[in-house]
């Protein structure tokens, strides 16, 4: 049954002409997060434009928007940047959504993990503090994915944990 259903699962590297997908996704990714948020819809109901994202597709050597997708239609997506200070990581997982419909079959899990192989080096994947099913998913896929080894961090001012490991 699993094989059946990674062979519906995809990722890949979003083009400029297909952004707007990503920032589409992005309102239902806000609206995921007004449970441990205080963000809001504008006027015309629509939540603020995601900050910098245009940079995704400008900064195409520090930078990497990916569509995850299920049967070929959209599913969630995953921002993933190189960060600055390599002292710390060499990659961030800014931003990973999969949407509600295909949470709980895998492919959040399926996803990360190509991500994690595709960009070998040392990684930081951070969570909201008041986000649990976050904080669970990422212990489980990374405890999974290292055998364990991993170090989990609280930053003291925002109380997000974050946890660092190698691909």
């Amino acid at each position: 049954m699993r094989s059946d259903l990674t062979e519906r699962m995809g990722i890949e590297l979003v083009p400029k002409r297909k952004q707007a997908v990503i920032v589409n996704l992005m309102q239902l990714y806000l609206y995921d997060f007004t449970k441990y948020l205080d963000i809001s819809v504008n006027d015309q109901g629509l939540f603020l434009p995601y900050p910098d994202l245009d940079e995704f597709w400008k900064k195409r050597d520090r930078k990497y928007p990916f569509l995850i997708t299920f049967d070929q239609r959209p599913a969630g997506f995953a921002l993933i940047e190189r960060m600055d200070d390599a002292t710390e990581a060499d990659y961030y997982m800014t931003e990973f959504f999969v949407m509600q419909k295909y949470r709980r079959h895998g492919l959040g899990t399926w996803a990360a993990t190509w991500l994690f192989d595709e960009f070998p080096g040392r990684w930081k994947v951070t969570q909201v503090s008041s986000n649990l099913p976050a904080q669970a998913f990422w212990r489980r896929v990374i405890e999974s994915y290292t055998g364990g080894r991993y170090e989990e961090f609280i930053d003291p001012l925002r109380d997000n944990p974050s946890q660092y490991f190698n691909s």
